[in-house]
């Protein structure tokens, strides 16, 4: 990994609003809620917004892996409309990177939030979701059906 950025460094990302991104939990579950850009696809979003620094940073073995995210709404975004966001490089803590984005249609303020994303070696990385998985059919296979 290297770093070219320090604090204040932006990266920005835009997004235009689809039908898709409502907050709709599906049939089973009542459907539509919102005819608005729903917090799943805001925090993918936001995600990659933050996730530009880390393609600069990483090394070709190594890969970027989300940490932490909090979003915070304060006005909707609707289908058609365009949401820019601002990702603000905070700090990097060993290989963890923290940064604060905001989201905005235009002047409306959409969202604000931070995201923290780890950079670390793919095959590491690998190998800790093998051992997951591993572990998880393990237990599967253990347990009696209900």
């Amino acid at each position: 990994m290297h770093n070219p950025f320090g604090p204040g460094a932006v990266k920005t990302h835009r997004y235009t609003v689809r039908p898709q991104d409502f907050a709709d939990f599906g049939e089973a579950t009542g459907g539509l809620v919102h005819a608005v850009l729903g917090t799943f696809a805001l925090s993918r979003e936001m995600e990659w917004a933050a996730r530009l620094f880390v393609l600069e940073m990483k090394d070709a073995d190594e890969e970027g892996i989300g940490t932490a995210l909090a979003i915070r709404h304060h006005a909707p975004a609707f289908a058609g409309e365009t949401l820019v966001l601002t990702a603000t490089f905070d700090a990097l803590d060993g290989a963890t990177l923290r940064c604060a984005v905001e989201a905005r249609v235009g002047a409306r303020l959409v969202a604000t939030g931070h995201t923290e994303q780890r950079i670390v070696a793919r095959a590491r990385l690998a190998a800790r979701f093998a051992s997951l998985q591993a572990d998880a059919a393990a237990t599967a296979q253990s347990e009696p059906n209900l």
